[in-house]
């Protein structure tokens, strides 16, 4: 029996791709899906009890994107597209997508009968992330090569490799929790021989005995595994998740992986463990990985009763790296656009140095820290301030500064110690920041401030006069409208 062909080689077989992009907005433009789907939309709504705004703002705008006689060219290219990539945009969440999601799902895999991949709304929220119902093994699109989705869980997850797509080689899937007690028992035993290519990312902790009796079975039924990406959280009991974990109980079951890329990271409550392992002991446990530097590190919240470890593969590949601390052990994530900071010891002048340094490309920033600074009396001076280096983050375009120390939104607003760029949307607590800019009229924060693209407060009743002429080119919002 010959072997099944590598990705490489399906890539070199398949015919020339005809890729085609659909953005869905609000309204919703669809300008790959035919009047047929119009009227399933009509029932879904219906079927939904979705609100009667929302429904008018989706149809109305739609109407002439299902319209078979204004949108021709489905009926002409639907056997010769082979790539195809839909995205939502619905940045509010103010209609959420799952039930219309899985009726343009469905229709799009009738319509276009040589699809061999698809993007099908790979970084939606959980309001637009995809619902499947069981297909009883029943192969419903045979020329699916490669698929990358967000569903609602993990069960859904189980759906997509249940027989509908029998020939899927490469499956790049996020959800955002898993709930095993719905399991089918039959759905974590059937063996995957034809994937090649499998990346998970979950958004939600998964407790351990979900991890051992969901994540670790489903991974084992991949036999051919060539390339395996993961990106979870999990709740520990007793011990962190380590090279010698990951070997144990997936590596070794998986004969052909080469590639193996990771994001992981263990939380153990106090209440259930007191004795941790050194970093050093963590790393030694990935001595003998077969590719990529091993990143680790730990981290111990006494105030909030719980200790962490954060185990990557270097370099790093993804878009979002989330809670660093003062631990950071540095490097260059050229990938990542979405940063977030978090500890229980405060952050200093140099850490904000490191990170600029770290992210390059960085576009969004929360700083989640309540600990006033221990150095700032090396700042107070005009003559202090020119042996600190000037913080330059030039790509930054979203800043939460909502849960920080005023110190904090001291340090962004002082045009001495930061430097921001002009397009940046800045949300923060509004007694915060009328402390800081003595309610806003202090000159060495009114720089930073009157450049701001937008400003959201958390709590705001009203905008008075002192806030309009310090801002007096920004937009003023609600931190909810921060999205």
């Amino acid at each position: 029996m010959s072997s099944l062909p590598t990705y490489e080689t399906l890539k070199l077989n398949q015919p020339k791709p005809h890729v085609t992009l659909v953005e869905l907005n609000r309204p919703i433009k669809l300008n790959a899906v035919n009047k047929q789907l119009f009227d399933d939309l009509k029932t879904c709504f219906e079927q939904l009890n979705i609100d009667k705004t929302c429904r008018a703002v989706v149809l109305s705008g739609a109407g002439k994107a299902f319209s078979s006689d204004e949108n021709p060219l489905i009926h002409i290219f639907k056997n010769q597209v082979s790539s195809l990539k839909i995205s939502f945009n619905n940045k509010n969440n103010s209609c959420p997508m799952v039930g219309i999601s899985s009726v343009i799902f469905q229709k799009i895999l009738t319509i276009y009968t040589n699809l061999r991949c698809l993007k099908y709304n790979p970084s939606s929220p959980f309001g637009d992330a995809l619902y499947l119902y069981p297909a009883n093994g029943i192969a419903i699109c045979p020329t699916l090569l490669e698929l990358h989705v967000s569903v609602t869980d993990m069960k859904q997850c189980l759906h997509i490799l249940d027989g509908r797509f029998d020939q899927l080689r490469i499956l790049y899937v996020t959800f955002d929790s898993v709930s095993p007690e719905l399991f089918n028992i039959e759905d974590n035993q059937k063996p995957l021989p034809n994937l090649r290519i499998f990346s998970l990312c979950c958004y939600d902790k998964i407790n351990i005995n979900d991890f051992d009796e969901s994540i670790v079975p489903l991974l084992r039924r991949m036999l051919n595994l060539e390339e395996l990406h993961l990106n979870i959280i999990v709740k520990c009991y007793e011990e962190f998740i380590s090279g010698d974990t990951l070997n144990k109980d997936i590596i070794i079951y998986m004969p052909r992986l080469y590639k193996f890329t990771f994001n992981i990271c263990s939380i153990i409550d106090h209440r259930n463990q007191t004795n941790f392992p050194l970093n050093e002991h963590i790393q030694k446990t990935f001595k003998y990985f077969f590719n990529n530097q091993i990143i680790t590190c730990i981290d111990h919240f006494q105030e909030k009763g719980y200790s962490q470890c954060h185990i990557y593969s270097y370099p790093y590949k993804l878009k979002v790296y989330n809670n660093i601390t003062n631990n950071f052990p540095g490097g260059l994530f050229t990938c990542v656009t979405q940063v977030s900071l978090h500890d229980e010891r405060p952050f200093e002048h140099d850490f904000f140095l490191r990170i600029a340094q770290s992210f390059p490309f960085m576009k969004e920033l929360t700083i989640k820290n309540q600990k006033a600074q221990n150095k700032k009396q090396f700042i107070k001076s005009n003559s202090d301030d020119q042996i600190l280096s000037i913080i330059e983050y030039p790509n930054l375009t979203r800043l939460d500064l909502t849960n920080t120390h005023d110190d904090y939104i001291e340090l962004f607003l002082f045009d001495r110690k930061m430097s921001l760029p002009n397009n940046l949307h800045l949300c923060v607590d509004y007694q915060s920041l009328e402390r800081v800019t003595y309610y806003f009229t202090r000159y060495i924060t009114r720089n930073h401030c009157a450049k701001l693209a937008g400003v959201y407060f958390y709590p705001l009743n009203q905008i008075d006069e002192n806030i309009k002429n310090y801002f007096p080119h920004t937009c003023i919002g609600r931190a909810v409208d921060f999205v």
